[in-house]
């Protein structure tokens, strides 16, 4: 079930991301535009690969990554607000989403070492 939610709500993160991207190429900042990009979407594309992780250990080793991606987001987030790139509006709404991500990950990584 859990996954499920962190389908779907890593598939929206990745679509908000990549309007944040097209702003932020628009404003020319390219370089932090590609690395929001790089790991906003990757935290998606992580949970994917779990789906179809070959162990238990490969499921934490990706949904491990996927946290690290999400964390990376995060900074990147708030150097965006702090160099007024995003409004703080934006910000919050954005963080909001990537720290609820971040809890779903380690949630289902704790689940999946220890049980529940």
């Amino acid at each position: 079930m859990m996954e499920n939610i962190l389908r779907t709500k890593s598939m929206a993160f990745a679509i908000r991301v990549v309007r944040l991207n097209k702003y932020l190429n628009e404003k020319k900042a390219y370089s932090m535009a590609d690395q929001i990009l790089r790991s906003g979407t990757a935290i998606g594309a992580l949970q994917r690969e779990a789906e179809h992780a070959e162990s238990k250990p490969d499921f934490i080793h990706k949904y491990s990554i996927a946290q690290k991606e999400c964390n990376e987001t995060l900074f990147w987030l708030e150097l965006l607000f702090k160099s007024d790139y995003i409004s703080e509006a934006e910000y919050n709404s954005m963080y909001n989403d990537a720290n609820e991500l971040m809890k779903l990950i380690t949630s289902s990584i704790k689940t999946v070492k220890y049980g529940k």
